[in-house]
Formats: C-alpha cells, sequence, structure tokens
C-alpha cells in the first residue's frame, strides 16, 4: 500500500475531510487530494509529520515502514480530559467469554482523541491474550468507537460472535458472500472463518482509536 492509499485509508477511519486535514498539516484540499491519488508522492517530512499526528499514527507507518495501524499509545493528559470506566475484557483470543464486570478502574482520555464525539459513543475495554501481539499486548486498554459496522475488509474491530466470545481481530470479509475472517496477527494464531448460521449471531461492537498502554520498568 502506498503511502496516498494510507493517507486516505486513514482519514475516512477518523472522519476527516481533505479539508480538515489539510488544515491540521498547512496545506490546501488540492494538495492532500495529489497526496491521497499519488500525482505527489515526494511529500515533505514535516507534512508527513503533522498528517500522522492527525491521524493518530506514526510517519513509519504512513511511510509503509512498519505495518502496525494500532493507535499511538496515549499522551500525557491535559486538564480537559473524560474518564472512562474500563468495563471488562475482550478475548484476543478465541475462547473468553465477553466480561463487563466494573471492577472499578478507570483510564482518563483527553478530549482531543474524542474528536467532537460524546463520552457516550465509546467504550474501553481490555485485551487478554496474545493473538494480536504485537500490536496489541495482553492488559492493553483499548477506546473503542461504538459502531456496528467496519469501513473495509482488513480492519481491526471488536466483534461479539457465537453469542457471548468476544474479539479483537482484523477482520477480512467479502461484500455479499456469507463469510467473514477474524485474522490475528500473531502468525502463532488461526484465523477462524465464520459462516453460514453463525454468521447470524456475529456483530460488530465497534473499532479500536486509541491504544493505553502502561509501561513496566
Amino acid at each position: 500500500m502506498k503511502i496516498g492509499e494510507r493517507i486516505k485509508m486513514l482519514r475516512i477511519e477518523n472522519h476527516l475531510s481533505q479539508l480538515e486535514l489539510a488544515k491540521a498539516a498547512d496545506t490546501t484540499k488540492q494538495t492532500i487530494h495529489k497526496y491521497e491519488t499519488g500525482i505527489v508522492e515526494n511529500i515533505p517530512a514535516g507534512k508527513i509529520k503533522a498528517i500522522a499526528d492527525r491521524l493518530m499514527t506514526t510517519p513509519a507507518y504512513l511511510m509503509g515502514w512498519e505495518d502496525s495501524t494500532a493507535p499511538s499509545p496515549s499522551p500525557t493528559v491535559t486538564e480537559e480530559y473524560t474518564t472512562f470506566p474500563v468495563i471488562g475484557e475482550v478475548a484476543a483470543g478465541y475462547d473468553h467469554t465477553a466480561i463487563e464486570d466494573w471492577e472499578g478502574e478507570t483510564v482518563d482520555i483527553p478530549n482531543s482523541y474524542l474528536k467532537g464525539r460524546s463520552k457516550e459513543e465509546f467504550f474501553v475495554l481490555k485485551v487478554k491474550g496474545d493473538s494480536m501481539y504485537p500490536m496489541y499486548h495482553d492488559g492493553d486498554k483499548v477506546l473503542v468507537l461504538r459502531q456496528t459496522t467496519l469501513n473495509y475488509s482488513g480492519q481491526v474491530g471488536v466483534i461479539l460472535y457465537d453469542g457471548e466470545l468476544g474479539t479483537l481481530k482484523k477482520v477480512e470479509y467479502q461484500k455479499g458472500e456469507d463469510w467473514l475472517k477474524l485474522v490475528p496477527i500473531n502468525p502463532t494464531h488461526p484465523t477462524q472463518r465464520i459462516s453460514g448460521d453463525r454468521l447470524l449471531e456475529c456483530r460488530v461492537l465497534g473499532i479500536p482509536k486509541l491504544l493505553i498502554r502502561e509501561i513496566v520498568d
């Protein structure tokens, strides 16, 4: 995937117009269009950094030097933030029941990462397991934007399936076909295909927008 395609994919995922992204990068809508369509491929380093910051990713990802599309670790919390309860765990494997245990743990999210949305449009879940390593680690907390559909095949989503199992996976599908695949990042874990009657019990809970990871000395 070329740099322009990555910029466009993440801009759409973040619900931004070309004009909004242009303002963040101190450039024009026409220039962003040229970047996304590949008319201009030699993008100045300063513009790449500004675009990456606005899209909550890294210049290395936009340049194709790293594969992870995981959001960057949370920044230093400012005075303006929203407190979210950590409402349970979502399995990063396939055999963990989705839990909302309300044990009292909370995280503070800077309001800038909510992008003008209300608190009710998000929830925070804890990752359990290593099938999404190295993108997501066991114990990571993830700010998830509630939505019932994915934006594209291959996007990472929080999926409820088989009636009670919750998982964080890359989801692949073909429009019009009666199946989807739950794909782990860690190659030691198998891909699982959901089809037929099982697909009727499968639904999207949301997509991860921010990774909260504690660094242990």
